[in-house]
């Protein structure tokens, strides 16, 4: 095995970022295997049972809850939309939101897929000692909330104000174009 180069304070092997990336595809993994043939992804089934909890979600509030960006998640609802599993109208109170609701076909693959999540969960976190994993539960979800208190903190929802509108530019008259000399015969 080749000797490790220093590379000033950053260790790999002690990376947070790292770790939980490693961790990430583990779970992943995990989650994959446990399913079997199910198509379900973990942000999938992460989207379903939110909207399982709790009917009638804007895609903002599954935003919140979920941790997906805006855009993959509105991608995400329009295939899972096209597959059958969700159906989404406008809500009442804001003509510009969307409500997201299960369809049949959604909860029979949320209620398909809950005991394989479950069982991928129980993979991850059987590879640590029994008296470790509350720990790592806790320590994750003191992360996650100082996490979610940072971005709130750093991005209040502020209205935008209206545009100025700029003055309107003079128009400037065509130029006209030159005609082409005439030739001289020699």
């Amino acid at each position: 095995m080749a000797a490790k180069k220093t590379t000033g304070s950053f260790d790999l092997e002690s990376s947070l970022s790292h770790m939980l990336r490693r961790t990430q595809q583990f779970a992943y993994d995990q989650f994959v295997q446990h399913m079997g043939d199910s198509t379900l992804t973990p942000r999938q089934f992460i989207v379903l049972f939110a909207v399982n909890e709790e009917e009638g979600l804007s895609q903002t509030d599954l935003v919140n809850r979920t941790g997906i960006d805006r855009s993959t998640l509105a991608d995400m609802i329009s295939r899972m939309i096209k597959n059958g599993l969700l159906a989404r109208k406008r809500t009442a109170e804001d003509a510009r939101a969307n409500a997201v609701r299960l369809t049949a076909a959604g909860r029979r693959a949320l209620n398909g897929a809950m005991p394989k999540a479950i069982a991928a969960e129980k993979a991850l976190l059987d590879v640590l000692p029994k008296g470790v994993q509350a720990e790592l539960v806790k320590a994750l979800g003191h992360l996650n909330g100082a996490i979610e208190n940072m971005k709130a903190v750093e991005a209040p929802v502020a209205k935008k104000a209206p545009a100025k509108k700029k003055p309107a530019a003079a128009k400037k008259k065509p130029v006209a174009k030159k005609k082409p000399a005439a030739r001289k015969k020699a």
